[in-house]
């Protein structure tokens, strides 16, 4: 079904009839459309049956990217200045320091969206699952870390750490919260030093992730969506 949520275009699915026994919503990469990550529900479901239960949100980001077709964004990015600080651990650290503009406006957005898939579910904040892949794994894990509850968790599928200082506080006052993070070990786009530390900042402030490492770049691998599988079974239980 497509709605919208938080001002935001959705599409919400749920295998079974009836009331839903908790939510996920999944947030799509910089630069992929709307609907990019719809296609792992299905996958989802069939390794976890369970999952039938429970419904999916994937929003799509509120920035259109003309020039690459159907593309969204959640904010800009200059990919060319973050490809040329991989290659420098300084600029690397001091990147992880700042917020991007633009990512106000979708934390906020974001944020509405799961007022909103809470109210209209029926179900509280404890009962949802925040996730996303690469520039939508960034935004849930801001906005996870801000909600006045904490989620029934947080899946991190090729993110990174920004706002180094601020998440760091907010995860020491978020102790307990379950993750689940996977990143490649060759990822180009989104260094895994940087995977790394966010895990590390995870773990320091009480919350040690799941850690899924594998051997790839940035993508979603079939083994990655098992352990994603049994991480949203749990959380959803």
């Amino acid at each position: 079904m497509h709605t919208v949520l938080g001002g935001l275009d959705a599409q919400v699915l749920q295998k079974s009839q009836g009331a839903p026994r908790a939510a996920v919503v999944l947030c799509h990469g910089f630069g992929a459309p709307g609907d990019d990550l719809v296609g792992l529900w299905e996958e989802l479901v069939h390794l976890e049956p369970a999952l039938a239960e429970v419904r999916f949100v994937f929003p799509a980001a509120p920035l259109k990217l003309d020039q690459w077709g159907g593309s969204r964004a959640w904010w800009m990015i200059d990919v060319a200045a973050l490809q040329r600080a991989s290659a420098d651990p300084v600029a690397l650290r001091a990147l992880r320091r700042q917020e991007p503009p633009g990512m106000p406006a979708a934390r906020a957005a974001v944020h509405k969206l799961v007022q909103e898939v809470g109210e209209r579910s029926a179900l509280a904040v404890g009962r949802l699952v925040l996730g996303g892949f690469s520039q939508g794994a960034m935004i849930a894990t801001d906005v996870a870390l801000r909600l006045e509850e904490a989620p029934a968790g947080l899946a991190i599928l090729s993110g990174t750490l920004l706002l180094e200082d601020s998440w760091r506080k907010k995860a020491e006052a978020r102790v307990g919260l379950k993750i689940f993070q996977a990143h490649g070990r060759q990822d180009p786009v989104l260094p895994w030093e940087n995977a790394v530390a966010l895990q590390a900042l995870f773990t320091a402030a009480g919350s040690p992730p799941e850690f899924f490492p594998f051997n790839g770049g940035h993508t979603i691998t079939r083994e990655e969506l098992e352990y994603l599988a049994r991480f949203l079974a749990g959380r959803t239980a």
